[in-house]
């Protein structure tokens, strides 16, 4: 079902019908599991992604809806993130080793790359509850579903209008303050801060497409650029803190150096990368672009 809101049919509707449509989703995918248990849970986290981006857009009208279910999806997708996670670290490992920038440097990853899968493979062995918390999370998302079937929003065209241009602009204005922490403080977390912000504005370049499909996509497509560089220097960032956590996992030295020479290196060139590219994305003012939204809107059902 497509991730999508059209003015000129019921809010009501149309907000349950996107978010059933992600739960639903994720139940099927949690359920068949058609690329396996790892694909399967990082399929299921990404619905869980863009419903939570949807109740931010709304949450100024339902909030206490969307504190009660934001928390509810939070708890379900970190109780089966630890394996997800596991495998994030490989892909990162060998993100590494694709941009090596020397053949003893490959080399010395590619041996990270193997202890990373070798510790996933032992997490998957030890984990025994997974297959029990893979038949239970489904439960919980039909609960879910029953609650989005109790949220109704009152009003006509235009209070809705104001809704999701405020639920815009808020995101847009948060997305330029989380770029001055970055640039202010170039920490794992204020990086981690405008990617979720990126990914809150990217789900609405989806689901607000039918106000302007050209314009959307074209934002869509350069927003999802962000969101990977982003994803990367989260990654790197999560790596790094494993090496310290749980250090056996990296006992020969040398590659070792190298790993953390290689994640330096790649965080500096994808910091700056990012944070060019997040001023392009976010360039146009805030309040401007909510206007443009609300307008858009209007037109639709007038």
């Amino acid at each position: 079902m497509p991730f999508r809101i059209r003015p000129d049919h019921s809010f009501t509707a149309e907000f349950r019908k996107a978010a059933g449509g992600q739960l639903s989703h994720a139940i099927h995918t949690l359920a068949e599991r058609p690329d396996g248990k790892h694909e399967a849970i990082h399929a299921f986290r990404k619905n869980l992604k863009r419903l939570r981006s949807l109740y931010r857009l709304v949450a100024s009208e339902v909030p206490e809806f969307c504190e009660r279910e934001n928390a509810r999806l939070r708890d379900v997708a970190k109780s089966l993130s630890a394996i997800r996670d596991a495998t994030a670290l490989i892909e990162t490992a060998a993100y590494l080793k694709e941009n090596a920038r020397d053949a003893k440097e490959a080399k010395a990853l590619g041996h990270i790359v193997a202890a990373l899968e070798s510790r996933r493979d032992h997490m998957a062995d030890a984990e025994a509850d997974i297959d029990r918390k893979l038949t239970e999370t489904p439960e919980v998302l039909r609960d879910a579903i029953a609650a989005v079937g109790e949220v109704h929003f009152n009003g006509g065209p235009r209070r809705t209008a104001r809704l999701v241009a405020k639920g815009w602009r808020k995101t847009t204005l948060k997305a330029r303050k989380a770029i001055e922490h970055c640039q202010a403080e170039a920490s794992a977390e204020t990086f981690h801060t405008l990617r979720k912000r990126a990914q809150d504005y990217r789900a609405y370049q989806r689901l607000l497409r039918p106000l302007w499909p050209t314009a959307m996509k074209a934002k869509y497509e350069v927003t999802s650029s962000l969101i990977d560089l982003l994803g990367h220097i989260h990654d790197l960032d999560v790596l790094c803190a494993l090496v310290e956590a749980e250090p056996q996992h990296f006992s020969n030295a040398d590659d070792l150096a190298h790993l953390l020479d290689a994640i330096i290196f790649r965080q500096q060139e994808d910091r700056h990368a990012a944070l060019e590219r997040a001023e392009d994305v976010f360039a146009d003012d805030a309040q401007e672009e909510a206007d443009r939204i609300e307008l858009l809107w209007r037109a639709q059902v007038s």
